[in-house]
């Protein structure tokens, strides 16, 4: 069995879950689709806390996912396929995608560069962190859009962009001094608000 075959057969064990277990569509359509947004909003928390520690861990998960994308897209230039409900017979296709080449997963990418990330930084309860990622790309291929190739493939690369950031970004002088220079200038923009807001209730 060669891997090609390999990855059909894994793709059909977990997608046909879906098919035996329907009860359980709604909550991977969920994570598939929306986990993002908790992301989002989890990045945004841990950005204005401002605390220096998390926004390095957010600037380092940042530059890490831009880094990984841009090997997922070289990648893709040697290796393509679309997703699988374009390319095989009967698949539990759960969620509207378009037609493209899903090699590597970009959600993927996204989720396991910040969730790693997260643990890099913080260890300990963060790696549920890394688990929720590990969700959201089964659920990638429970709901049809992606091969488990496609997956294990972001896994890879996101784990070697985010820990080479982690070792060799913080360190570096100009990433201290690009965050000095944002929270020079978000100072600046908040004193001046909070004037406004006193002359105006004067």
């Amino acid at each position: 069995m060669d891997i090609s075959e390999v990855n059909h057969s894994l793709f059909r064990w977990i997608n046909d879950l879906g098919k035996e277990f329907p009860f359980l569509n709604p909550a991977f359509i969920f994570i598939a689709e929306y986990m993002v947004v908790l992301l989002a909003l989890t990045v945004l928390v841990y950005w204005f806390t401002r605390d220096k520690d998390n926004r390095m861990m957010i600037l380092c998960a940042s530059i890490a996912f831009i880094c990984a994308f841009a090997i997922g897209k070289i990648s893709g230039v040697f290796h393509s396929n679309y997703q699988p409900f374009y390319e095989l017979n009967d698949v539990n296709t759960l969620v509207h995608k378009e037609k493209d080449n899903s090699f590597p997963s970009d959600h993927t990418m996204l989720f396991f560069t910040y969730c790693f990330t997260f643990w890099l930084f913080k260890r300990g309860w963060s790696m549920l962190w890394v688990w929720l990622a590990v969700l959201v790309g089964i659920s990638r291929i429970w709901v049809g859009v992606h091969y488990p190739l496609d997956v294990f493939t972001a896994i890879w690369i996101s784990l070697a962009s985010a820990t080479f950031i982690y070792v060799l970004v913080p360190r570096r002088s100009v990433t201290q001094s690009i965050i000095q220079l944002y929270e020079k200038y978000e100072s600046k923009i908040l004193f001046k608000r909070t004037m406004k807001n006193k002359s105006k209730s004067v």
